[in-house]
C-alpha cells in the first residue's frame, strides 16, 4: 500500500507520515516544498503514481474567506481529478467538527465546500471531523487578541492532541473507505476561555483572557454546544494536562545548551 499525504510536512501531516512509515506502510509527504502544488496541479501526476490512498490535511496560508474557498475548491478539484487518473481507491480528508453548523464563518463555509466536492465524486472517501487541536489554542488566542487582552467565548470545547488526530487518520486510511463522516475528539470538556487562560499561563504569556459571550470563533457566533462533537464521536486518550506538561518540557529543553542535554526536541506548532 502506498499512501500520499497532501500537506505531509505540516503539524498533522508530518506525524501521519512518521506513524505510517513506522508501521511498514509506504508513505510519502507531498507539499509545495516537495514540488507538489495542488492549486495548480503541478507534480500531482508523478506523486500519485501507484498510490492506493490519499490523505489530505492541507490548509490555505490564510483564513480569509475568499482565499480559503478558492484554495479548497481548486485544490480538491485538482486532487480528485488526478486521483481518478491514477486509480486511487480511497480519499481521506481532515475537516472540522461543527463545519455544517458554523456557516457564518468563511473558513467553515470553505471546508463545507471541500466536503461537498469529495462526497459528489466517485472515489470512495472517508472524512474525519476533528475538534480543536491542543496545538492550535495559541492560534485561537492570536485571532482573538485585542491589545493586551484575549476575548474568547466561554463555550464548551473538547480539544484533542494533534498526535491522536494523526493516529486516527492513519487507522482510517488503512481500512476500507467509510463513505461517510466520523468525528474525533479529546477525552475532556473545557470552557474555551479557561483553556486559553491555562495555555497562555504555561507560556508565561501576560495577556489577560476575558470570557466574552459575543466573541466569535473564526468569524462565527457560537453557542454553548456549537464546537462539541456528537455522542458517537471517537475519543482519544491524551489528556490536556499531560500534553501541556510535555510541551512545556520540550520548550524548556530548547533553552538548555547541548552539553546540558537540551538537544532539539520534536517540533510543536503550539509553541
Amino acid at each position: 500500500m502506498k499512501i500520499i499525504v497532501i500537506g505531509g510536512t505540516g503539524l498533522i501531516g508530518s506525524k501521519i507520515v512518521t506513524k505510517l512509515q513506522a508501521s511498514g506502510v509506504e508513505a510519502v509527504a507531498a507539499s509545495r516544498s516537495s514540488g507538489v502544488d495542488t492549486m495548480t496541479g503541478r507534480g500531482l501526476a508523478d506523486v500519485l503514481a501507484k498510490a492506493s490512498v490519499i490523505i489530505d490535511v492541507s490548509n490555505p496560508p490564510t483564513f480569509d474567506a475568499a482565499a480559503a474557498l478558492e484554495f479548497f475548491e481548486m485544490s480538491t478539484t485538482n486532487l480528485l481529478e488526478a486521483e481518478a487518473a491514477a486509480g486511487v481507491r480511497h480519499h481521506v480528508a481532515l475537516s472540522v467538527v461543527g463545519t455544517e453548523r458554523l456557516s457564518e464563518s468563511g473558513y467553515m463555509r470553505a471546508k463545507f465546500a471541500q466536503e461537498k466536492l469529495i462526497k459528489a465524486n466517485s472515489i470512495p472517501y472517508s472524512i474525519v471531523h476533528a475538534t480543536q487541536f491542543f496545538e492550535s489554542i495559541q492560534k485561537l488566542a492570536g485571532l482573538a487578541t485585542d491589545g493586551g487582552t484575549v476575548r474568547v467565548p466561554p463555550v464548551l470545547v473538547q480539544p484533542i492532541a494533534g498526535n491522536d488526530v494523526a493516529s486516527m487518520l492513519c487507522n482510517v486510511s488503512v481500512g476500507a473507505p467509510l463513505n461517510s463522516t466520523i468525528e474525533v475528539a479529546g477525552p475532556e470538556q473545557f470552557r474555551a476561555d479557561e483553556l486559553a487562560r491555562r495555555r497562555l499561563m504555561a507560556r508565561n504569556d501576560s495577556r489577560e483572557v476575558i470570557a466574552d459571550p459575543q466573541a466569535r470563533f473564526f468569524g462565527a457566533q457560537v453557542d454553548e454546544y456549537s464546537l462539541l462533537p456528537g455522542a458517537d464521536a471517537r475519543l482519544a486518550e491524551t489528556r490536556f494536562e499531560a500534553w501541556l506538561a510535555r510541551s512545556v518540557e520540550r520548550a524548556y529543553a530548547t533553552l538548555r545548551p547541548p552539553e546540558a542535554g537540551g538537544g532539539r526536541p520534536e517540533a510543536d506548532a503550539g509553541f
